[in-house]
C-alpha cells in the first residue's frame, strides 16, 4: 500500500513510501497517510480505502508491542 509513512526506529525518523516496507518493530507511528485514489472511486477503489483504518490499527498495536 503506497503513501507516506514516518515511523521512529533505533530513535530515527524513517520515511516509508511502501506499509509493506515497515519493519516488523518499531518506537513510534510519527505519520500514516496513505495514496488516496483519484476521483471516481472504483469498487476497487473503495475495498482499499476500507483497510486504511485496518492497517493503521495494525501498525498501532506492532508499536504496543514493541514498547513491551
Amino acid at each position: 500500500m503506497k503513501g507516506e509513512y514516518v515511523i521512529m526506529v533505533a530513535g530515527e525518523l524513517i520515511t516509508y513510501t511502501d506499509y509493506d516496507d515497515i519493519p516488523d518493530t518499531f518506537e513510534h507511528v510519527i505519520k500514516f497517510i496513505p495514496d488516496w485514489p483519484a476521483l471516481p472511486h472504483t469498487v476497487e477503489d473503495h475495498e482499499l480505502m476500507s483497510v486504511f483504518n485496518d492497517k493503521l490499527q495494525e501498525l498501532m498495536e506492532r508499536e504496543r508491542a514493541s514498547s513491551n
